[in-house]
């Protein structure tokens, strides 16, 4: 590998090791001149103090870069967390080999060159310090790479809970339009059946104003409550064609808190629930109340069950419920006591979105 590529240097090391390299040789020369020349720069004149460093700085160059080759060659040979147990054993016996076999080899040559001998017998107890600050060294190297691995792998694992999640919101909101359409057509056969064919005519027209919004929609997984009370009182428009004033909104929604945020087409499937469940009569008329107070946007109506129940796929509420755990852990608070049906949804801020992938950083 080149030294010098600073794309392969980050690849098998994790970072730039360019600084970290010069700082560290440097560093490692002084702490070798000390142990092994009791320190020159303290005892020598200068250009002999400099003479006895270089030679220093000569092993510590040599012995760093050797390491550093055998670093990388096993983390190619064994990439992953799982291949320590090999990897480490022999890394470390590398670094043993490597100090002595430099040592000796450099000993040797400057006993040679300058005709004496550098072998003294005290010179294996020094060779055990260096060994151990080689190895605390590339420990750096170490650490280093196993963030790199951890914060890959917590990357990878966010992003595989981020797809399932992703996923599952498709699902939830893919269903949501079909039960939207299947309860749609119940009402177009009441319609059909009961008025004539202008008005069924003019409920279809509706209806495809209604089914435009849905598409706008799109993926999105919360928008602004202004929207989806936009989309509700269309809803609403086109129930009022059948049921007139026997069907009736009290609508208590400050302007202020038409910028919060929530889920599609959750309170269009929970006024379409209390028109499909409730008598909607001249004798009974439907009251249904929608007011936004204290983070929540509470729809409620009084209990008046039809005597003879529409087919139901029993997905709404499930769907409403489901879809705010998955985008903002929230729950939905639902009561059927005291002759009334009250479903809180809660109003949402851009932090309450839970976010699904965890920070790397941390």
């Amino acid at each position: 590998m080149g030294f010098f590529n600073k794309a392969k240097r980050i690849k098998h090391l994790g970072f730039d090791d360019g600084w970290f390299v010069v700082v560290g040789i440097i560093l490692l020369s002084f702490l070798t001149d000390i142990m092994f020349s009791r320190n020159s720069f303290a005892r020598l004149p200068f250009i002999e103090a400099t003479i006895n460093w270089s030679v220093s700085l000569m092993f510590s160059t040599i012995n760093w870069l050797i390491m550093r080759t055998i670093l990388i060659f096993l983390r190619k040979k064994y990439p992953s967390l799982k291949d320590n147990k090999i990897r480490i054993p022999l890394f470390f016996l590398s670094i043993v080999f490597t100090v002595i076999a430099v040592d000796y080899m450099g000993n040797t040559i400057l006993g040679l060159i300058f005709n004496e001998s550098y072998n003294n017998p005290l010179r294996s107890r020094i060779l055990l310090p260096i060994i151990l600050i080689s190895t605390m060294t590339m420990a750096i190297y170490e650490a280093v790479y196993y963030y790199i691995l951890l914060k890959n792998s917590i990357q990878e694992e966010e992003q595989a809970k981020r797809a399932i999640v992703q996923s599952q919101l498709d699902t939830l909101r893919n269903q949501a339009q079909p039960h939207f359409f299947f309860n749609t057509l119940n009402t177009l056969r009441d319609i059909i059946d009961q008025n004539t064919r202008e008005e069924a005519k003019e409920f279809v027209n509706r209806l495809s104003e209604v089914y435009r919004f849905i598409l706008e929609a799109g993926n999105a997984n919360v928008i602004e409550l202004r929207e989806e009370l936009e989309f509700a009182k269309a809803y609403i428009h086109i129930q009022k064609e059948r049921f007139g004033d026997n069907l009736q909104l009290d609508w208590q929604v400050p302007e202020h808190l038409k910028g919060q945020m929530i889920i599609p087409m959750s309170l269009q499937l929970l006024l379409e629930n209390a028109v499909k469940h409730n008598v909607v009569s001249k004798a009974k008329p439907l009251l249904i109340q929608v007011v936004a107070k204290d983070g929540h946007l509470t729809v409620s109506n009084k209990i008046r069950p039809k005597s003879t129940q529409l087919p139901t796929t029993k997905l709404g509420l499930k769907n409403i419920e489901s879809r705010y755990r998955l985008i903002a852990n929230k729950e939905v608070e639902i009561n059927g006591e005291d002759g009334s049906f009250t479903v809180k949804l809660p109003l949402l801020n851009a932090t309450d979105q839970k976010h699904v992938y965890a920070n790397p950083d941390y």
